[in-house]
């Protein structure tokens, strides 16, 4: 099978995915998924990055990422995933340790993720609501604004959700 490639020389957007570990529910907690929202904000702020969305599931994380200068994805996906996976590791072994005591590993996250470059405003769209029902096809609310993990209550209801959201041109 061919690796998929990623092109982070323009100055495209990317839609990235990731899972957790043998696709288990380890982001069930909510501290767990402030984690992940704290790292994204932070490892954006660093890289001086923009997140356009967002949702954060029980067993996988979507975003919609751009950055102004070429080349930036790799390590921003390296550090996001590096820094969450230490932070919520400790969280399992310290405040969750009947759940972390049947994971038999201390694996977070898969090992790779999934990239794929953004072209156009549409895709952009098409991208951004598929991310945003991923919580209503999952049965998980009704609503796509009602997942309190997803910047569909931003765009929905104007509300704050842990990360700076904005659209990019």
């Amino acid at each position: 099978m061919a690796k998929r490639r990623v092109y982070d020389r323009e100055r495209h957007a990317h839609f990235v995915t990731f899972s957790c570990y043998r696709r288990r529910r380890l982001l069930d907690d909510d501290r767990a998924k402030r984690i992940v929202l704290g790292t994204l904000n932070a490892q954006l702020r660093r890289l001086g990055g923009r997140c356009v969305g967002f949702v954060i599931m029980p067993n996988h994380v979507h975003a919609l990422v751009w950055f102004a200068e070429p080349g930036q994805l790799s390590e921003f996906m390296k550090q996001w995933k590096r820094t969450s996976s230490r932070r919520i590791g400790q969280l399992l072994a310290t405040t969750l340790v009947a759940y972390a005591g049947t994971l038999h590993g201390s694996r977070i996250w898969q090992a790779k993720y999934y990239g794929f470059n953004i072209y156009s405003r549409r895709k952009m769209e098409e991208k951004l609501t598929y991310m945003h029902l991923n919580p209503v096809r999952a049965g998980l609310v009704r609503e796509a604004c009602q997942w309190r993990w997803s910047s569909a209550r931003h765009y929905e209801l104007g509300k704050s959700v842990g990360v700076e959201v904005g659209w990019i041109e």
